[in-house]
């Protein structure tokens, strides 16, 4: 009777701790722009006998304000350092695991077919030269936003423009505006411009016009323990670094 009851408590004990030990899916939140390669690495990271992760996409802005108020995050992938700076001084973001790991470009788009002339250098008048919005991320807030209202004041169209301009609430919606021919002219990053059959990308913004590009990837405070291995998959593996390229991420020296 002793030893039915004991093998009946290892195998309550079992099934017990069986689920806690398994590995569990890593939550990552990242910025709209890296929606489609962050889809294709995490089927990688699928493959490689691990689950599914769980991918959720929005600006950057968004999601460190959702992580500092508390949601259940494993990852923190930004389009700039700022809302990752934002998390890291509040206690947010694990020590020694923030990483730069891509550049990107910023660039202007319009409709398939609506193309105009256009010059980026100072003395260009650029609100001339359409008529109807400008779409991006909304200016000071989503970092896309950000980097053009640096670019545009840098060309010195800014103040002639900021009465025209539409703020999103995330690039990928001012991509959907333009690609709607809603607005006539958007700024998005070169990535986003690439995977859209129905925009063209009308110029590139030169670099010295806006800081650099920067997405930071970093661990969240209090991530499960996958989370390391799988920042190390993203920032470490040949799948990863070719699926970036593939979308035109700019891989940084790692």
């Amino acid at each position: 009777m002793r030893a039915w009851i004991h093998r009946v408590f290892l195998l309550l004990v079992l099934a017990l701790s069986g689920p806690a030990l398994a590995e569990e899916p890593v939550r990552v939140f990242a910025a709209a722009s890296l929606t489609n390669a962050l889809n294709d690495i995490g089927a990688e990271w699928e493959k490689a006998g691990h689950p599914k992760p769980s991918l959720a996409y929005a600006a950057s802005s968004a999601l460190a304000k959702q992580i500092e108020a508390g949601a259940p995050a494993d990852v923190f992938a930004s389009a700039d350092l700022t809302w990752m700076d934002y998390l890291d001084q509040r206690g947010k973001v694990q020590a020694g695991t923030r990483t730069n790991l891509l550049g990107n470009s910023l660039v202007m788009i319009v409709p398939q077919g609506r193309r105009f002339p256009v010059q980026t250098k100072r003395g260009f008048d650029l609100a001339g030269a359409f008529t109807g919005k400008l779409c991006t991320g909304e200016p000071g807030v989503v970092p896309v936003g950000i980097y053009a209202r640096e670019a545009m004041q840098n060309l010195g169209w800014w103040d002639s423009l900021k009465g025209r301009v539409v703020g999103t609430d995330d690039v990928r919606t001012a991509l959907t505006f333009v690609e709607r021919g809603e607005c006539p002219l958007g700024i998005v990053y070169a990535t986003d411009a690439k995977i859209s059959q129905k925009v063209e990308l009308l110029a590139t913004f030169p670099a010295n016009t806006h800081k650099p590009i920067v997405y930071p990837f970093a661990a969240v405070e209090g991530a499960r323990p996958e989370t390391k291995a799988f920042l190390r998959f993203v920032q470490t593996s040949p799948a990863a670094a070719a699926i970036f390229a593939k979308y035109g991420f700019t891989l940084l020296k790692r």
